[in-house]
């Protein structure tokens, strides 16, 4: 990909992209992607009832939902529509905030040309604006702290160029792998998983030790819950590499509870997994002892609720790991209906053209 086919604004929002900027699969053209009866219906129309001029109208039905994959769709229609040139587009930009029922793309011009790549806009409409508006949501609880994307392995590996491309319409800068930062040249981040403990014995500090003699111009960022006894092993390491470690990553699972509650009453709250009691006892126990300067990077199970609660309660995290809620969510999903026909209102029950002055005419070619 041309680092030139991708503008970035200084705002954040992606400018325009085009269909010499998406890979997409051939098939997409043959109708291998396309729901069967809008195939059957392409059929028909193009024998019983053609040039007939019609607009289909793309909605969603989630408040506050931030839109995503308009340019992907568009390229879509493009690349694969008979005649792109003869048809109207009109649409959002990508990374716009829509409320329920707003059109975000119109498209005008006869329907055997593109009905059949409805199914397909509306595919990727709805995970493009799912993973940007459980960004989006996430970002906002942050308040401005720091957060990283880990949805590299909540999803299959063809998704990550598409849901970080997303991510980053919605805020996300640091990502897990080089296909989430390929839209604007990011690269994965991150140190020592688990398996690189189990492979030391379970030993943290030789691990680190392995890792910091690889890798001599890098600080260490450790996942400190491998023997489930944070605190003890987090300052064990500190005291180990005193400044070369960076942070530790606190990832206890939901079924465990720390070592560190051994001892302690936890009748009043729940001590399961990444708990904020855990993490306010660690930030005192690296304080006291000198590590002021070790971050905490906490990660497993965080949702853009939990993020907020935390952030209101001043939980002293720097920096949050998201996967699971970012890509396994379906927050956003659209609908295409047909609402005029022939330049009159033509629509099923429940539904009609909504007007929009926000929409943009799209030119073709847009390169």
């Amino acid at each position: 990909m041309e680092e030139l086919e991708i503008k970035l604004k200084e705002a954040g929002k992606i400018s325009r992209l085009t269909n010499k900027t998406f890979k997409f699969d051939e098939r997409l053209g043959t109708g291998f992607f396309a729901a069967n009866y809008f195939l059957k219906s392409r059929k028909i129309v193009e024998n019983c009832a053609p040039n007939h001029i019609v607009t289909m109208q793309f909605f969603q039905r989630t408040e506050d939902a931030m839109v995503c994959g308009i340019d992907e769709a568009i390229a879509l229609v493009h690349t694969f529509a008979v005649h792109p040139e003869t048809l109207e587009i009109e649409a959002l930009n990508d990374g716009d905030i829509v409320a329920a029922n707003e059109p975000v793309l119109k498209v005008k011009g006869k329907y055997e040309y593109f009905g059949f790549l409805e199914s397909m806009i509306d595919g990727i409409l709805a995970r493009r604006s799912s993973v940007a508006t459980n960004t989006y949501r996430v970002m906002k609880a942050l308040k401005g702290n720091d957060v990283f994307s880990m949805a590299d392995r909540q999803d299959d590996y063809h998704t990550q160029i598409g849901d970080g491309y997303a991510s980053y319409v919605a805020g996300i800068r640091k990502v897990s792998t080089d296909a989430q930062g390929l839209w604007w040249g990011g690269k994965g981040m991150g140190t020592m998983p688990h398996a690189l403990i189990e492979v030391c014995g379970g030993d943290v500090c030789k691990a680190a030790d392995v890792y910091h003699k690889t890798f001599p111009n890098e600080q260490v960022v450790a996942l400190i819950d491998y023997n489930n006894d944070v605190i003890t092993d987090s300052l064990k390491l500190a005291e180990h590499l005193g400044p070369v470690l960076k942070a530790v990553r606190v990832d206890t699972s939901k079924s465990l509870i720390d070592h560190y509650f051994d001892d302690k009453d936890t009748s009043k709250f729940d001590p399961h997994g990444v708990c904020k009691e855990l993490i306010f006892a660690l930030r005192d126990a690296l304080d006291q002892n000198g590590f002021d300067y070790v971050k905490i990077i906490v990660s497993s199970s965080f949702t853009a609720e939990k993020i907020s609660e935390w952030v209101r309660l001043g939980v002293p995290v720097d920096t949050y790991g998201v996967g699971t809620f970012l890509v396994n969510n379906t927050t956003v999903g659209f609908t295409g209906d047909l609402v005029e026909l022939d330049g009159k209102p033509e629509a099923k029950e429940g539904r009609k053209n909504i007007p929009s002055t926000r929409l943009v005419k799209v030119k073709y070619p847009i390169y």
